[in-house]
């Protein structure tokens, strides 16, 4: 697998780069949708090819492991048979999702224990098995088992965390080093940083995983309540000390406008589930502003939706299927927003290596901020 790096803005740290893997090619910046157990929520895997054009997917460890679970997984030949996805994939190892079991799990300095949220049952993660699972399931890129340390955190509690955090990863590399891949093609793992919101903290643990040289660096435990003027700062503080040879993904972050933020400041790869979550919801993302189309102001708007993806759909119409009840709103809302987070993405990538990406980004993001 290799990053090639062929783009960096001269007045920002905005990146351009591609990654070669062995399921294709991830040119960045990119934006990832989330299929936390296999699935986009209500979108295909012929629309995200198709219609989105995303290079890559996420799974998740966590609910991958509970259901289906490994032992399918691996009759199935991975997770890319088992879906029918010919792309690449990343997995999260979990440990955002053990983090938010808070009253359901115990740290200890072998793992995570932890209660199924599904059936009660009771399980243990260990940085060995995380990356089993992760050889089990078979993603492309796959992260390092970490314990995401709340917002806000006592500086105690954040240190202690991410010294763990550190001490998991040194084994996680052991088992990774140590084990190979199940379906004849290569796997990469990235590192997650740590720290909470405190300055020292992610310095010292972004130089920790600096020099892991793995194939990438991850950057978690933000998006997780902190003001975004502190996952600015913390963000541009780690970008200069992550190398640049490595691709760098921030992780779970975030609106439209945090991830051009975030771009300029050198992040290359991002994932949320704000897209279809929100979309689930009624909240549509297009390159004017936000839209509630639950909202009587839109009962008699005929206007297209979106002029270039959904020119058919008017915006009256979804919002009849939203107050209908039918499920067509949703799966249109939710595309919507996908194709828009990968649509500015491939924007930000042209615009880096054409020169015009500051100027672009700003008005863009005083545009995607406002609420229609």
């Amino acid at each position: 697998m290799i990053f090639n790096l062929q783009h960096t803005d001269s007045e920002s740290s905005a990146r351009a780069g591609s990654i070669h893997t062995d399921h294709g090619v991830i040119e960045t910046p990119i934006f990832m949708p989330v299929g936390t157990i296999g699935s986009v929520k209500a979108i295909n895997q012929s629309q995200l090819k198709n219609e989105i054009d995303a290079h890559i997917i996420l799974g998740n460890t966590y609910h991958l492991y509970l259901r289906p679970g490994t032992s399918v997984l691996e009759e199935a030949g991975g997770l890319h048979q088992f879906i029918g996805w010919d792309r690449p994939i990343l997995t999260d190892s979990g440990g955002y999702q053990v983090y938010s079991l808070a009253e359901k799990r115990k740290l200890t300095e072998e793992g995570a224990k932890f209660q199924s949220h599904i059936d009660g049952s009771r399980h243990l993660f260990t940085p060995e098995n995380v990356m089993d699972i992760q050889r089990q399931i078979g993603a492309d890129i796959i992260m390092a088992f970490d314990e995401c340390p709340p917002y806000p955190s006592t500086y105690e509690y954040a240190r202690n965390s991410m010294h763990l955090t550190h001490r998991w990863l040194d084994r996680c590399i052991e088992r990774f080093d140590n084990t190979e891949p199940l379906y004849g093609y290569e796997q990469v793992l990235f590192p997650i940083l740590q720290g909470s919101s405190f300055k020292d903290l992610r310095k010292e643990s972004a130089e920790f995983i600096a020099n892991k040289n793995c194939f990438g660096n991850a950057i978690g435990g933000l998006s997780v309540g902190e003001p975004h003027e502190v996952m600015y700062e913390l963000t541009e503080l780690v970008c200069e000390i992550l190398p640049k040879e490595k691709p760098r993904y921030l992780m779970g972050v975030g609106t439209p406008a945090n991830i051009l933020e975030c771009i300029a400041l050198g992040v290359d790869m991002f994932d949320c589930v704000m897209p279809t979550r929100n979309g689930r919801n009624g909240t549509i993302f297009t390159e004017e502003g936000m839209i509630n189309i639950k909202n009587k102001k839109w009962e008699k708007d005929f206007s297209p939706l979106d002029a270039t993806l959904l020119p058919q759909y008017s915006k009256a119409y979804i919002r009849h299927l939203f107050m209908a009840g039918e499920m067509l709103g949703p799966q249109l809302a939710s595309l919507q927003n996908l194709s828009i987070y990968l649509t500015l993405v491939k924007q930000a990538r042209q615009r880096i290596i054409d020169g015009s990406f500051v100027s672009w980004k700003n008005v863009m993001v005083q545009k995607l901020n406002r609420k229609l």
